[in-house]
């Protein structure tokens, strides 16, 4: 099949200045291939969308069996996350319907520094200081923190994204610990690798680097909390899945975590990234999380630069080329 009549179908595709229908349309001409995008996530009525295109492309979200079914039915071929992380898509129900997966990767500085980012937020309590500051309240009372230099910072998962904030963390002076069960040696450069329940002991700031999965589903949970500090800072700019968001809640009226930065919650799906302003939620746990003036939540927002947007979109035209060329592909991700 030549280029110029390859086609994918983009869902859940952000229109918005300099985002992902800007970079896909730059990427189209480049590439040659063809496109056909809806803002909307894919379900099971704008599924005949796919017809004619041999790839689907989708951030995290509900991906049933019935809808890969139903892609399969129209000819679709391959389905290309828009993501690093592909935990929403069942593998084995894919490898058995014939649907390749791929994910995407993306510089790692973005992710990383936010991470840092709300490190330092938590730390220093900007969350609370800034609120504080829209009411006119210029006090310093409840608002002393803490230096980052003085504090160890526990990173689980030394991927790309957990090395490259041990490696700029190592700038702040802080002793670092990592966790990984396969270590690097760009890692071991500036951070020391200890065993898990060492780096939850032993750790004042606590950062989730690693892909969800059915290992470490709820790896921060009632019982890991309490091997933690006293006032520990929790951030995960990773996945949702990795905190039990109840125990978390828990931890924190209890003094146990002294502060969080998150930019993913469980059960994401329908709630990033829509505008739910004036509507009822029933998302309770997010609304308590939300009460606490010692907790920041961003709406899954790490990875959202211009380089690591426009990367994520080409990595879907470079996935679907390689699929297509019977090329190896370094993203494609398969059932164990």
């Amino acid at each position: 099949m030549e280029n110029n009549k390859l086609k994918i179908c983009f869902y859940a595709l952000r229109d918005f200045d300099y985002d992902e229908l800007y970079f896909t349309k730059e990427l189209s001409k480049e590439t040659g291939i063809d496109y056909v995008w809806s803002p909307d996530y894919p379900d099971m009525n704008n599924a005949d969308l796919a017809k004619g295109c041999v790839a689907v492309s989708f951030p995290p979200c509900a991906c049933p069996r019935e809808l890969m079914e139903k892609f399969r039915s129209l000819g679709v071929k391959y389905i290309c996350c828009r993501s690093i992380g592909y935990d929403h898509v069942n593998l084995n129900d894919a490898k058995e319907l014939g649907l390749r997966v791929s994910n995407v990767g993306y510089t790692p500085n973005g992710v990383a520094n936010y991470a840092i980012m709300l490190m330092l937020m938590c730390l220093r309590r900007m969350g609370h200081i800034l609120k504080r500051v829209e009411l006119q309240d210029y006090s310093l009372k409840a608002k002393i923190g803490r230096d980052i230099s003085n504090c160890t910072i526990g990173v689980i998962g030394t991927g790309r994204i957990g090395t490259t904030v041990l490696q700029h963390l190592s700038g702040f002076g802080c002793r670092l610990l990592a966790y990984d069960l396969y270590q690097n040696d760009a890692a071991k450069k500036v951070a020391e690798y200890v065993d898990l329940d060492t780096l939850l002991k032993e750790a004042d700031v606590i950062t989730l680097h690693v892909n969800a999965n059915e290992s470490n589903y709820h790896i921060i949970c009632k019982d890991s909390l309490a091997k933690m500090k006293d006032g520990v800072v929790i951030v995960n700019t990773a996945r949702g899945k990795l905190i039990d968001d109840r125990a978390l809640i828990d931890a924190i009226e209890s003094g146990k975590v002294g502060a969080a930065g998150l930019d993913v919650v469980e059960n994401e799906d329908g709630l990033y990234y829509y505008n739910h302003m004036g509507d009822v939620m029933n998302r309770e746990d997010l609304a308590i999380l939300r009460s606490f003036p010692n907790v920041i939540i961003s709406p899954h927002t790490a990875f959202y630069t211009r380089q690591d947007v426009r990367e994520m979109v080409e990595g879907i035209f470079t996935a679907v080329q390689l699929f297509e060329e019977g090329k190896e592909n370094p993203h494609e991700v398969r059932a164990k």
